[in-house]
């Protein structure tokens, strides 16, 4: 997923996101763990999702405070 794409979602769609990746990124670990895991570079595409979102939830947070002190 894309910053572009990440700018485009809702706050309640970023949140059910989020909860996905980490659902996402937990059975990966799994899989590397039980040496299941096909493609080990997909953990860290996940979490460099993860933090795409949380950095687009961050700037909102920033901008509503930003918004109500004005």
């Amino acid at each position: 997923m894309k910053a572009i794409d990440v700018k485009d979602l809702q706050d309640s769609e970023l949140l059910e996101k989020v909860k996905e990746a980490r659902a996402e990124l937990f059975n990966l670990r799994f899989q590397l763990a039980t040496g299941q895991l096909d493609n080990p570079q997909r953990i860290n595409a996940v979490k460099k999702n993860i933090a795409r979102l949380h950095t687009e939830l961050r700037a909102r947070e920033i901008a509503a405070a930003r918004s109500q002190a004005s």
